[in-house]
């Protein structure tokens, strides 16, 4: 093992007090089934062997197409899909391992998630007073007169007017029904925010509005995120670091003016081409790059390396061997036998 694996390892897998969480070789694997007796015949390997951390008060980005499990680790980060393997290590605790019970005291109140759809999260038979109210009366928190209080204090930090709390889902705008989803992800006062593709169904100037106002709310109470996105302009502008996912593993990690300025996988290569921009005067055209061939199934990845049968920069090697994800640079870790 070289120098820089040994250095990559302890970074990736020691208990750092500045980290708030730290997944270690985090898979998951939903089972195929097949026939009458529905036999177990393979799986679809949605998250395969991830690993990175990130720290208290950061925003990690996770981006990649369709179909590459940046949504599925968010939820398995928080449990609502089990781990088929790995550890997620949250204030210094394996929430991989903890029963339900322990979830629920826990997890359930640090960690929250906002999804891309609000209007399919929220109940359309509850008021905006019953929806916000709910994570207090699953936790039996607070008197009822305090519970009251608090709604009025969340709808004031998502900018909503007091006056609304009577009505239902269907009343409200996509952009208000998302300010009620973050909200309710606050009512708790958690830690982390996993936010999966919170603004991706919103129009570009109600995106920003959200962006600006998840950005307040993290200087504000000191929240870390995990945002998920395929929009890699948006991820660049609300992220300090950003990972690129391909067939559920993690191709590349750096800061986010590292990877936009100086990418080094020839995944993310492509993905950044295809990412309009306006030049300034003197800056070099970034050439777009064609990725060649279908995205393979999660069911039946490659050998070696997931991505050797679309890049344009595969060699004997990428055919056999997995290459390891390691730090090839100061806080910029890649998985590529390019710079083995």
């Amino acid at each position: 093992m070289t120098a820089t694996e040994t250095k990559t390892e302890s970074v990736l897998t020691a208990t750092n007090p500045d980290h708030i969480l730290e997944v270690r070789g985090l898979k998951k694997y939903f089972p195929i089934k097949a026939g009458l007796l529905q036999r177990h015949v393979g799986n679809v390997k949605a998250v395969d062997n991830l690993n990175f951390y990130i720290k208290k008060g950061e925003t990690l980005g996770l981006v990649g197409e369709s179909g590459c499990g940046k949504s599925t680790t968010g939820r398995t980060i928080i449990r609502l899909y089990e781990p088929t393997e790995g550890n997620i290590i949250f204030k210094g605790r394996d929430i991989a391992t903890m029963s339900e019970s322990e979830l629920r005291k826990t997890v359930r109140r640090d960690i929250q998630m906002v999804f891309q759809d609000p209007f399919a999260t929220l109940n359309p038979r509850k008021t905006l007073r019953s929806i916000l109210k709910e994570p207090y009366n699953t936790h039996n928190l607070f008197t009822k007169k305090e519970r009251e209080e608090k709604v009025q204090e969340l709808l004031a930090k998502v900018g909503l007017d007091p006056s609304f709390i009577g009505r239902y889902p269907h009343e409200f705008s996509g952009g208000q029904r998302q300010r009620i989803g973050i909200a309710r992800a606050l009512a708790l006062n958690p830690d982390m925010i996993i936010a999966d593709e919170a603004v991706s169904a919103l129009d570009v100037s109600i995106q920003a509005q959200i962006i600006n106002l998840m950005q307040d709310l993290q200087r504000e109470m000191g929240l870390s995120y995990i945002f998920i996105s395929h929009d890699l302009s948006v991820v660049r502008h609300i992220s300090d670091r950003v990972g690129v996912m391909y067939l559920g593993q993690m191709m590349e990690l750096a800061t986010k003016n590292e990877l936009y300025s100086e990418p080094l996988h020839p995944y993310t290569q492509a993905l950044l081409s295809a990412v309009p921009s306006t030049r300034k005067k003197g800056q070099v055209k970034r050439e777009r790059i064609v990725l060649k061939g279908e995205l393979p199934s999660p069911a039946n990845p490659p050998t070696g390396c997931v991505f050797h049968t679309r890049c344009p920069a595969a060699m004997d090697v990428c055919k056999q061997q997995i290459p390891q994800f390691k730090e090839v640079k100061p806080d910029h870790f890649v998985a590529c036998h390019l710079y083995e």
